[in-house]
């Protein structure tokens, strides 16, 4: 049986106190869950930029060879960041951070924007000071050590992740959290609608019978109510007789 968008709207009309019900409970619930048992996660981020080598430190014209060369050794650094030789001091230097190189690794994001000399290490964490204080220690802890593995000392630190007692996190975000339980619960319980009304095979009107049978409807019974009654004042009551013939005298 072909439905027609009439026919959408009218299933969605009838059980429109469900579909509203199930959104507004699921939406709601992403806020309560997003808001209270959700662990906040902050984030921490410094730059550091790949400047000219020491060669061309003191030229008055700027040397585009170097500045290309500093700009391919910017995916040699942001995978020797990544590595032991360089997290295995920062938490040696950091017993406070009681975290092995091998979880600082996985800990920090390190990532630079096309034809740039900047980098960006961003440290995400519960706590918002742990989080600047990992990532300002990966910072010193690489300017200080490039110059003994790359033989360059080309990286400076343009800002550290700044102590600020107040910062807000990063996840959950709450409002798209509420907003995607919407749209996945609208589509949800609208999937779920559209099952049950094709489950129920009763008839319940004309047209169904009609292409069901493929016959006309030549009568129909209406359901009558107590107020299609007509209104007057009739008393009907029992005789309580032994007759089993007895009948309801009016």
């Amino acid at each position: 049986m072909e439905l027609e968008l009439k026919d959408y709207l009218q299933i969605i009309r009838k059980r429109i106190w469900l579909i509203v019900s199930f959104v507004l409970l699921s939406s709601i619930a992403s806020g309560v869950v997003s808001l209270f048992f959700l662990t906040p996660i902050y984030e921490a981020s410094t730059k550091l930029i790949v400047n000219k080598t020491e060669e061309t430190v003191g030229l008055n014209q700027l040397d585009l060879n170097s500045v290309n060369l500093n700009l391919r050794l910017i995916d040699t650094y942001k995978e020797i960041i990544k590595t032991p030789a360089i997290m295995n001091a920062v938490a040696t230097e950091n017993p406070q951070f009681e975290m092995t190189a091998e979880e600082l690794i996985k800990k920090v994001r390190v990532s630079s924007v096309n034809n740039t000399q900047v980098m960006t290490l961003i440290v995400e964490d519960p706590s918002y000071q742990r989080a600047a204080d990992i990532v300002n220690a990966i910072s010193r802890v690489f300017q200080r050590e490039i110059p003994n593995i790359m033989s360059v000392d080309n990286v400076s630190i343009l800002n550290e992740a700044a102590d600020f007692s107040v910062q807000t996190p990063i996840r959950p975000n709450v409002s798209l959290n509420v907003a995607i339980a919407f749209v996945v619960s609208l589509m949800l319980v609208l999937g779920i609608v559209l099952l049950l009304e094709y489950l129920d095979d009763t008839i319940k009107s004309e047209r169904d019978i009609e292409q069901l049978l493929e016959l006309p409807t030549l009568t129909v019974v209406a359901k009558m109510q107590d107020d299609d009654f007509p209104t007057q004042n009739v008393n009907l009551t029992k005789r309580k007789v032994s007759d089993p013939h007895a009948v309801i005298e009016q």
